[in-house]
């Protein structure tokens, strides 16, 4: 069912959660929330979870995405989807904490979805959306991770024939053995040290940027390119990469790791994410759009070398790939857990012991399995990016744009007269329908590029 029961004393019309007598009713959970979800975390846990699932190497596309916007649109892109992007998964953490604290505790999107929507949209629209988003998110890490060991690879051996699919392959290995921890939870102290390594390799794309622009003596060119159709549309796309950069898609989840009384723990758990965001996100994507202006690439780790040769030590270029690629895989593995419980309710017994045969055997095939796909799939496409962008916009813009003002309204019913109906209406509206421009925007692209793609091709 994906709930537990909560009993306490009688306080109104709710039940308070008695800590010293909170009783989780073990019967009531599947093997997925059993196993995957278990409720055990601390808020600094959460945190860790949240940082890693938001600040991942996306955000190293931001300075691209100021290419399309230019400074006044960039910046204010930037801090809209902060406010919005905090103020949204705040309204989720109220609806799960509200409806923990009435007794039942939901534990996953679908079943906030079941219970506030309807069975048919909890099954047939937000379990569907989510898991392809979630997936999607581990191919395109896959794929990524790829493409930075072969960026290693070329500096160290420039004349080197290895291909993108066998770095891909590679990459999929650490998947493999990562995948294999056994719960959501389990990740806390790899996130943990993920949350270090982003602020690394951000130190690092900021540091490096500011190093070449001082260093450069062409002059920087801020102009939007293309004629007004391309700008157009280039503004969608750009607000498309900001959106999914924002984007987590698993904030019911992650609440699910915290142990219960749950009242609080998330909004302090979103502050330390957001901490890291304002000093990440800020800054490389100024820094990389001031040293590099419209030539700034779709990863700004990309302008650090130019025709084979790096524009900063080459120990430093490796280092930053390194940091990258290891959070890469803290990202992949934190986007599996919605496919590691679908799995593990179909496949495990919650009357077995979790690390009983019975269970531990098909939680290792299943597990590998979805590892050994979505690697295929990264290395059979390489241009998942443009797939990734259509996959946002048709995903992160309803899970954690429009969504969470909906279900806020419908839980708590503000009075159509108050200010956080309407702003949560309009919130529902406007991303709506940019969610709607930026998949057309999504598919032109796709039609564009469809004409370079090639199966396993070595870009």
């Amino acid at each position: 069912m994906g709930t537990i029961a909560v009993h306490g004393e009688e306080d109104g019309n709710y039940k308070v959660p008695q800590p010293e007598n909170l009783h989780i009713q073990k019967e009531e959970l599947d093997a997925g929330a059993l196993f995957v979800l278990k409720s055990k975390g601390s808020w600094i846990h959460c945190g860790y979870h949240l940082t890693t699932s938001i600040v991942a190497p996306p955000l190293l596309s931001l300075p691209y995405a100021f290419t399309f916007l230019g400074w006044g649109g960039g910046i204010s892109c930037l801090i809209i989807g902060a406010f919005i992007t905090f103020y949204s998964y705040n309204l989720l953490s109220l609806v799960l904490e509200h409806h923990a604290h009435l007794g039942h505790r939901q534990l996953r999107f679908r079943d906030m979805a079941n219970h506030t929507l309807g069975p048919r949209w909890g099954r047939y629209y937000v379990g569907p959306i989510q898991f392809t988003v979630c997936y999607g998110a581990v191919v395109a890490s896959t794929l990524l991770g790829g493409q930075c060991m072969k960026a290693i690879y070329l500096l160290s051996n420039p004349n080197g024939t290895m291909k993108l699919y066998e770095f891909v392959i590679i990459f999929g290995c650490l998947m493999l053995m990562l995948a294999q921890l056994p719960s959501f939870h389990s990740l806390r102290h790899i996130n943990l040290i993920s949350l270090l390594l982003c602020l690394a390799y951000s130190a690092c794309a900021t540091a490096g940027s500011v190093h070449i622009g001082n260093s450069s003596k062409e002059p920087k060119d801020y102009s939007v390119n293309g004629d007004t159709e391309d700008r157009v549309f280039g503004i969608f796309n750009a607000i498309a990469i900001i959106a999914t950069t924002y984007g987590n898609g698993i904030i019911p989840e992650i609440q699910a790791t915290i142990a219960a009384p749950v009242k609080g723990k998330m909004f302090k758990g979103l502050c330390v994410c957001y901490s890291v965001v304002s000093v990440t996100f800020f800054s490389v994507a100024i820094s990389g759009y001031w040293a590099f202006g419209n030539q700034a690439e779709g990863l700004i780790l990309s302008n650090f070398v130019r025709n084979g040769k790096p524009l900063v030590p080459k120990w430093f270029v490796l280092m930053t790939n390194i940091f990258t690629i290891l959070q890469l895989s803290a990202v992949a593995v934190v986007y599996l857990q919605p496919t590691n419980e679908v799995l593990e309710r179909t496949f495990a017994d919650p009357e077995s012991k979790e690390f009983s045969a019975r269970n531990v055997i098909p939680r290792v095939f299943s597990r590998s399995l979805s590892v050994i796909i979505a690697t295929t799939i990264a290395a059979m496409l390489p241009f998942f990016g443009d797939i990734n962008s259509l996959i946002g916009a048709f995903g992160f813009m309803p899970l954690d744009f429009i969504l969470p003002a909906v279900f806020f309204n419908l839980t708590f019913k503000p009075s159509k007269k108050s200010y956080i109906f309407w702003l949560n209406t309009s919130i529902a509206v406007v991303f709506s329908a940019l969610g709607v421009i930026a998949a057309i925007a999504a598919v032109r692209q796709i039609s564009l590029d469809a004409k370079t793609y090639r199966l396993f091709a070595n870009v």
